[in-house]
């Protein structure tokens, strides 16, 4: 049996649209053994709501692995244990595309690089920031232009704290949200602001997030899907937080702080405020992602 652990993952960290992601410490599993034929049963996390069929995204993946290197998968079992919630802005999808990835590439004894996993991770998901973070860990930074590149920044220590609200926010509808084009000065202020985003990481100096994860590429726009989005932002910055934003697109929002429980409570009581429900998570950055959390059993 092969097991593969794929964290959680946070893209954007506010300024960083479609570049840096986050691997935190919540986690998808997804056991793989022999069978007659497709069997897939899920546990945790949307059980009702996860394919069970050939187009579940798990399979779909572990599929590409085999036709790439012109093979045909056989009867197979996978066992999915999923802690991430679904379509809340924590890489959900990015980790059942990297869980089948991974789990075919140890099926068949490693054939595909790294790099090879990441640019068909990138293929199946549409972009890297999620993928990349959920496949080699930490904070990520990527760029398709003038190729898919991929580096890691060290992790901040610090707690991560994350606000997720009774209601989905798809991908697909959040991009439907953007713009075209952007104003100039938008585009000014969120070059520094990632550059800020960047120092904070690699200095250690985490006041800087304040600036680093302020938004006006895409925020602005997303920010209609989450009532009282601002307020909360401000509150939790009121209450301890060093940085926050909105996580991938949404729905959730994630504070970095050493704070938790104040930061929490002020993200709660504002979601509340506007009639709906949010429970809190408090997680760490994950340094290490599904290629070093594979286990093989007998």
């Amino acid at each position: 049996m092969i097991k593969v652990r794929v964290p959680a993952t946070s893209a954007n960290l506010g300024s960083g649209f479609d570049t840096i992601g986050m691997a935190l410490s919540i986690f998808n599993e997804v056991c793989v053994e022999e069978s007659k034929r497709l069997e897939i049963e899920v546990i945790g996390e949307g059980e009702d709501k996860i394919s069970k069929d050939e187009d579940n995204l798990v399979y779909c993946a572990f599929y590409k692995v085999f036709e790439k290197v012109k093979k045909k998968p056989e009867g197979v079992k996978f066992t999915l244990k999923n802690e991430i919630p679904l379509a809340r802005g924590l890489g959900s999808s990015s980790a059942a595309i990297v869980a089948g990835l991974v789990a075919a590439n140890v099926c068949l004894g490693f054939p595909l690089s790294p790099e090879e996993l990441l640019k068909l991770a990138v293929a199946l998901e549409g972009h890297p920031d999620n993928v990349a973070a959920a496949l080699f860990g930490g904070v990520t930074i990527c760029t398709q232009h003038p190729e898919l590149r991929c580096v890691k920044l060290p992790i901040p220590d610090l707690d991560v704290v994350l606000a997720i609200p009774d209601f989905e926010v798809k991908t697909s509808e959040a991009r439907k949200i953007l713009p075209k084009k952007i104003p100039f000065e938008d585009a000014k202020t969120n070059i520094a602001s990632v550059a800020f985003l960047v120092t904070a990481l690699f200095t250690e100096q985490y006041e800087l997030l304040r600036i680093g994860m302020q938004d006006r590429v895409h925020q602005p726009y997303r920010s209609k899907l989450v009532p009282g989005f601002y307020e909360i932002l401000e509150c939790a910055r009121q209450a301890g937080a060093l940085g926050v934003a909105l996580s991938g697109s949404g729905s959730t929002i994630i504070a970095f702080t050493r704070s938790a429980r104040t930061v929490a409570q002020a993200m709660e009581e504002i979601f509340k405020s506007y009639g709906i429900n949010a429970r809190t998570l408090t997680a760490r950055p994950q340094d290490r992602g599904a290629l070093e959390l594979i286990e093989l059993q007998e």
